[in-house]
């Protein structure tokens, strides 16, 4: 197809005018194909008036089905009769305010806000890369890459470029960089040690999905997370591997006209701001052992228990104040806060990365509550489930084709918190009733949504990415970075896909009280 060129083939300096292959025609169309696609808020406001269309007619229809658990025949409600058109307009307000990830993410971007306004995470990204042992770069690189999803977008906007500048140092192809940086930020999106913004978003969705079924139901932002601890290592060790057996030869050495760029190490003052920050974290550390040691302590949850403790429960919460303190520390020693307008003002900003999530967020909650309340939900959910146990088809075959579905739509659809949307309400119910958890779900979903983010043009940061790339051939574009790109993709889907079986067969928890399986309880019903 054209896609591995030999380095001794490969002139990045090049300036001859390729013959377009199928490949190259296949992904503008795909990349046209994705920009005509409405804004996401208009799709999920299409979805809400699709689902107030489809009450009407599944109630004249009488579409329903019976509650596996209760044996209750569950109808669709029509939500543009008389109570259904006052509920509609009496709560939609409420559907807004109350929908689960909007909270939670808000307050997390506010302490890490504080964090990355200051310079904190810059200057961590700036330490952990430039003191990192030349044969252990690129690992530190793709591991850096994966530890930055913590903190929302700073590793686009410095450590992809960071690294193609710090690989020309050392006499390497900066795409080499670059890319082994690109595959840890956005192929690894979903894996990480520390919880981040994206852990309450999911989780949230997976809930507000869950509660079609199951009301009562509640899934923790650390539902993924021992799985996603592992997975950071896989997607560390997997990225490596493909940078120096598949990338770096490909590219061999670059022979371009932009010149080495002199990386500046922490000064003293940074040193010193770093070491208080973590001064701060040690603090906060203990604080939460002491809470949650002794058997009566005071962080421990009813009848003295860990999962319902609210360390757990309210990681959130700890999340804004460890980030907030370390960042106020650090940006009050390096000078960058002054006041507390200062703190107040690096708030401020990273709530204005979130103004479009906000927006898509209205529409989104709208989607869902009606998706709810019209009984649409279980019903395809039933119907979706006894059609996937005719087929006979096993928890792995079923997950894996579950991974392929996220990968395809992510395509198509960058925003993973809007494809989760979209997804959840249907999905999580038909996993539920096949006695899957809705955690089960979500951490099959985020496989899926992170293995082909680095080809996909309706990825977000994909046009800054081929900047990033035309600092070094002016030639480059959207092919250049797929074709640079895909050999991660490929790999990360085996290798995901891999544990992700390992961990199946074995029956470990996803995380703090988040297993596999899921039994409906028999009081469940609409």
């Amino acid at each position: 197809m054209g896609i591995f060129v030999p380095a001794k083939h490969y002139n990045m300096t090049s300036t001859t005018k390729k013959k377009k292959s199928f490949f190259d025609y296949f992904l503008n169309f795909l990349e046209r194909g994705g920009n005509a696609l409405p804004h996401p808020a208009t799709l999920f406001a299409l979805f809400a008036l699709s689902v107030l269309a489809l009450s009407v007619i599944g109630h004249w229809l009488n579409w329903q089905a019976a509650h596996p658990a209760t044996g209750e025949m569950i109808q669709t409600v029509n939500l543009l009769s008389k109570e259904g058109l006052s509920r509609v307009l009496n709560e939609m307000v409420n559907n807004f305010t109350s929908f689960a990830p909007l909270g939670i993410v808000l307050v997390a971007m506010l302490g890490i806000g504080i964090a990355e306004t200051s310079g904190l995470i810059g200057a961590f990204i700036r330490m952990l890369v430039l003191s990192a042992p030349k044969r252990i770069l690129t690992f530190v690189i793709v591991f850096a890459g994966i530890m930055s999803n913590a903190a929302s977008d700073i590793g686009y906007v410095l450590l992809i470029p960071l690294s193609g500048v710090i690989f020309q140092a050392m006499g390497r192809h900066p795409y080499v960089g670059m890319a082994a940086a690109f595959a840890g930020v956005s192929g690894g999106f979903s894996a990480n040690l520390i919880i981040g913004t994206i852990d309450p978003l999911v989780a949230g969705l997976s809930e507000e999905a869950a509660h079609i079924l199951d009301p009562s139901y509640h899934v923790n932002p650390t539902a993924n997370y021992y799985f996603m601890v592992v997975s950071t290592f896989l997607i560390a060790f997997v990225g490596t591997w493909v940078t120096e057996k598949i990338i770096q030869p490909r590219f061999g050495l670059y022979e371009g006209e932009v010149k080495q760029e002199v990386i500046e190490p922490l000064s003293k003052q940074e040193k010193k701001g770093v070491l208080w920050s973590l001064a701060v974290m040690v603090c906060w550390i203990a604080v939460i052992l002491l809470g949650l040691l002794p058997s009566d302590g005071i962080l421990r949850g009813e009848n003295g228990g860990l999962l319902s403790s609210p360390v757990i429960r309210g990681i959130i919460t700890f999340l804004f104040l460890i980030a907030g303190s370390m960042g106020v520390v650090y940006g009050v020693i390096v000078g960058k806060f002054k006041s507390d307008t200062d703190v107040a003002n690096g708030m401020a900003q990273s709530l204005k990365t979130l103004a479009h999530y906000i927006v898509l967020v209205f529409f989104a909650a709208q989607f869902v509550a009606y998706f709810r309340w019209s009984n649409l939900g279980v019903i395809m959910a039933i119907t979706g489930a006894e059609t996937l146990v005719e087929a006979n088809m096993g928890v792995i075959p079923l997950m894996i084709l579950f991974v392929l579905l996220a990968s395809m739509v992510n395509m198509l659809m960058g925003s993973a918190s809007a494809k989760w949307a979209i997804m959840a309400p249907i999905f999580v119910p038909i996993f539920m009733l096949l006695g899957y958890s809705p955690e089960l779900s979500q951490a099959v979903y985020r496989i899926g949504d992170s293995v082909t983010n680095v080809i996909s043009p309706m990825m977000s940061f994909f046009a800054l990415i081929i900047a990033y790339f035309q600092k070094y051939d002016k030639n480059a574009g959207l092919g250049t970075i797929i074709a640079t790109m895909i050999p991660y993709s490929i790999a990360f889907f085996i290798g995901w896909s891999i544990l992700l079986i390992v961990w199946i067969l074995t029956g470990l928890p996803l995380g703090p009280g988040a297993e596999l399986f899921y039994e409906l309880p028999a009081a469940v019903g609409n």
